[in-house]
């Protein structure tokens, strides 16, 4: 089975997150989407734009502050920075907020089906053969990050998967389970489904087994 778009822009799913349904033999193990908050800070840096907007503010505001103007007069001096700055981590937060809503991530016993997009819905079948490898990166309270390294030279573009993609792997894009919760228990799961599926055995890698720089990385071996 390899990999392929299954569909697009349609109005009705059979089942959700899914555009047909299952076949008798396959079943689904776990369903989930981005929670739209981890989805926010970790793929759209929602938190590193309210500092920057912040020091943005500040530096119009300080000429006034340092001159000992009075509250009108500050008010004024940001008057045009600080509407920019809510509309902006505004737009970011609703973009993150619609991605979270239109994003659903289902792994069956056989593969991974990610169903993306805003405006246009693609769905994207990954066989669990055709996965080499997965990198669980964990994220604040219990939020985390499901990269999927694929074996041959299917290519799937990496704009077609943004943001559900590793950042900056342009030459073969990964897809990644972007912000969802109890990542750990998720990545069990995965490997319990590629093991099942494939009559191989998975592993999970340390950080220090690996020698990777951030402890909170688990490489799940899928060779």
């Amino acid at each position: 089975m390899p990999i392929e778009n299954l569909g697009h822009e349609y109005e009705f799913e059979p089942q959700f997150g899914l555009p047909e349904r299952l076949p008798s033999d396959e079943f689904i193990v776990w369903q989930g989407s981005p929670d739209v908050g981890a989805l926010a800070s970790s793929a759209f840096h929602i938190k590193k734009l309210m500092v920057y907007f912040f020091v943005l503010i500040l530096a119009c505001a300080w000429p006034a502050l340092t001159e000992g103007a009075g509250f009108m007069a500050v008010l004024l001096s940001i008057k045009w920075i600080t509407p920019l700055a809510l509309i902006g981590l505004g737009s970011v937060w609703m973009l993150a907020y619609l991605t979270s809503r239109t994003t659903v991530y289902t792994l069956t016993n056989k593969r991974m089906v990610m169903r993306l997009g805003i405006v246009f819905t693609v769905t994207f079948n990954l066989p669990l053969k055709q996965v080499e490898a997965a990198d669980a990166r964990q994220l604040q309270n219990g939020f985390g990050d499901i990269t999927l390294s694929l074996k041959g030279s299917d290519r799937i573009a990496w704009v077609h998967l943004w943001p559900s993609v590793r950042p900056w792997k342009l030459e073969k894009p990964e897809p990644t389970l972007r912000a969802i919760a109890n990542v750990q228990e998720v990545s069990v799961k995965l490997r319990e489904a590629w093991s099942h599926n494939t009559g191989m055995a998975a592993h999970a890698i340390s950080s220090d087994e690996t020698n990777k720089s951030k402890s909170n990385d688990l490489q799940v071996s899928l060779t």
